[in-house]
């Protein structure tokens, strides 16, 4: 049996937590302390060492840290590299797929973020053949999703929970459809790893991207992709750079001789500090164990979801906890503005955020408290109840 999580165990190293109600971690997770620490260490070393860091950890930091963040999702060491952001790591697994032939479908739904719908359809000029499923407002259906992966599929780049209502996709089962006709999976985990379980190797899937300023609490410009071991020298990324040459220090001209491994989906120089940064928060969701966060998010949701129904709201997400991730979609009245809501909770130190049609989006996570949600909870009755909220129409929501 998982050893229950005690939020009270890691408060003290998240700042913002002492005078803030943190529930929007699907959006931007709270910073640890170990933040300061890891740039310090970043700072230290460019000073006292100036251009000997590239030797010395900087130009190995994309697959060092990359094997950090490899252990929240089992993956094996050296198959996961670090990058920017999600939109860098979707151009450049895109770029290695031959669209070419017979099998040039890309397939996903309507509930992936928009950056992966941007990406993927500018593959249209190479012959890509887009198949949007459609939801149904909340959920995906399964088995539809499952059709549509066919002998002429060459892609699925797909969310495990999607952003907006934190419906969580059956990826063992997308997985398998895509195994047994020959097609790829590229599964977002953006929305999930750090706070649901994730196992690569389990799920056999083929490739898993995402990044570090949700669940995994690592600040902005670190992004991960696993590519699986026996995949990696079957792709050839055009979308590439120096650092995915078999010598980059070569300085060679011309065509790209890729590099063997993971490194091969590098491009550029690295940004090391932002990876740095991250691994704290890699670190510590991995000192706290996702299994255990896993339970802990599902017991705060679960309680919160029927204050929240009791209280007369609407859940716009799964309300099986199998099916969703760590985030509830609390859905407004039609004459009830959900930025408004957003801006008198803040009003009051406590960050959620909102999408038009969704409604306000909370998300605690490992260190968040069961007062704290009651808490919640009881001001949403209240502006509701006084229409206080409509004292911040005119504010304009910054996320």
């Amino acid at each position: 049996m998982t050893e229950i999580l005690n939020p009270n165990d890691w408060r003290d190293r998240f700042p913002i937590l002492k005078d803030t109600t943190y529930l929007v971690n699907h959006s931007l997770g709270a910073m640890p302390a170990s933040v300061r620490e890891k740039l310090n260490g970043f700072a230290d070393q460019w000073a006292a060492r100036g251009v000997r860091a590239w030797g010395e950890g900087w130009w190995s930091a994309p697959m060092d840290i990359g094997d950090v963040v490899g252990k929240i999702m089992n993956a094996p060491a050296r198959s996961v590299v670090m990058h920017q952001n999600v939109s860098v790591i979707q151009s450049i697994v895109a770029s290695a797929i031959d669209f070419s032939g017979s099998r040039n479908k890309v397939v996903f739904t309507d509930q992936n973020f928009p950056t992966v719908g941007y990406v993927w359809e500018g593959e249209r000029e190479r012959g890509a053949r887009i198949e949007v499923v459609e939801s149904d407002g909340v959920r995906v259906p399964t088995e539809r999703l499952l059709e549509a992966i066919d002998e002429e599929t060459a892609i699925v780049p797909i969310s495990h929970v999607c952003y907006q209502t934190s419906f969580l996709q059956d990826a063992k089962a997308i997985c398998e459809r895509a195994k047994e006709v020959g097609a790829l999976v590229l599964l977002d985990c953006y929305q999930s790893l750090g706070t649901v379980p994730v196992d690569v190797q389990a799920l056999g899937v083929d490739m898993v991207c995402g990044g570090s300023v949700k669940w995994l609490c690592g600040g902005p410009g670190a992004g991960y992709l696993y590519v699986r071991p026996d995949l990696q020298e079957r792709l050839a990324p055009r979308v590439t750079g120096w650092a995915a040459h078999a010598a980059p220090f070569a300085f060679e001209t011309g065509a790209q001789r890729h590099a063997t491994g993971i490194e091969r989906f590098l491009h550029g120089s690295p940004a090391v500090a932002a990876f740095m940064q991250a691994s704290a928060g890699y670190e510590v969701v991995l000192e706290a164990g996702v299994d255990r966060i896993r339970e802990h998010s599902i017991l705060l949701t679960e309680g919160l979801k029927e204050d929240l129904i009791e209280r007369g709201f609407v859940i716009n997400s799964p309300h099986d906890p199998a099916e969703r991730g760590g985030t509830l979609a609390v859905g407004l009245a039609e004459d009830e503005d959900n930025a408004c809501f957003v801006q008198a909770l803040a009003a009051r130190d406590v960050l959620v955020d909102q999408r038009p049609e969704m409604g306000v989006r909370v998300s605690p996570h490992f260190y968040t408290t069961q007062e704290e949600l009651s808490a919640f909870a009881e001001h949403m009755s209240e502006l509701r109840a006084s229409g206080s909220w409509r004292d911040h129409m005119n504010e304009i929501s910054a996320y």
